[in-house]
């Protein structure tokens, strides 16, 4: 339980910092790398960007643009440790075949065995089911509780195991689903910002400025393709992650089904 809230500390301190850092170091990719002189004419940022400069074109997007890169190095960084948070959580091997190595020792009355095995399957699933074992070894050793109550007892203890465990899966993935949905927002901004620019150009007395008038459109298009961008890369890990923690949650209830439905085949009272 400790390992697990200390592992939880960890986590919250990882996102009170990731996405601070991550906004700083979009400002200075937008300041510095997209706003350099070289990708301008005359090497002046104030001019337009040289033909077919893509940095360039990104920096007269605006300052909704650094707001978008931030989200999209926050997507990507906790896209990241979501892979390595959940592969551990997965354990080190097949899980399936964890499951039916724990049946099976289990069903010979090998607990030490199917102990040993959780210990180098190691994540979620295992700890679930060392919880489980561990409690279903107190039952048997246990003389004064009838057969429904202790099946009750490994029943909680699993459950107590797996809402320690579930946490710290689906963890931070708030974060990216969040940012599924105000990236488009930032991005339909940005796009409404250019276009006023831009009708504010063609309302200019005398020849539109045509200066002015594309500087607007490259900053709706600009912002329109990264909201949307950042958002369906958002949506996509949100969803992969999902499906890998339905999958392990699946892993971890069959688990503990098959340590209660053992113990109750197993057991016999006095």
């Amino acid at each position: 339980m400790s390992n697990s809230k200390s592992a939880g500390g960890m986590q919250a301190a990882f996102a009170a910092i990731v996405i601070p850092v991550a906004i700083v170091v979009a400002i200075l990719l937008y300041m510095f790398v997209l706003g350099n002189p070289s990708n301008f004419q005359d090497n002046n940022p104030e001019l337009n960007p040289l033909p077919g400069n893509i940095l360039g074109n990104m920096h007269k997007g605006g300052m909704i643009v650094p707001i978008l890169m931030g989200c999209f190095l926050i997507v990507l960084t906790f896209s990241i440790e979501r892979f390595i948070t959940i592969a551990k959580s997965k354990g080190s091997g097949s899980v399936a075949t964890f499951i039916q190595k724990i049946r099976t020792l289990m069903t010979n009355g090998d607990l030490n065995g199917a102990l040993a095995e959780c210990d180098r399957q190691k994540g979620s699933i295992a700890n679930v089911v060392h919880a489980g074992i561990g409690m279903y070894k107190q039952m048997e050793a246990d003389k004064n509780l009838d057969k429904e109550r202790k099946i009750l007892a490994i029943q909680k203890e699993l459950e107590e195991a797996t809402t320690l465990e579930l946490p710290m899966m689906s963890k931070n993935l708030v974060i990216i689903s969040t940012i599924a949905s105000i990236a488009t927002l930032l991005g339909l901004l940005g796009t409404v910002i250019g276009m006023i620019r831009a009708f504010d150009a063609l309302a200019t007395a005398g020849a539109p400025d045509a200066v002015a008038l594309s500087t607007g459109i490259s900053e709706a298009l600009i912002n329109t393709a990264l909201g949307i961008g950042t958002s369906a890369i958002a949506i996509i890990m949100y969803n992969y992650f999902t499906s890998k923690i339905d999958a392990i949650t699946y892993g971890i209830d069959e688990a503990g089904y098959s340590v209660v439905q053992t113990f109750a085949s197993r057991y016999k009272e006095v």
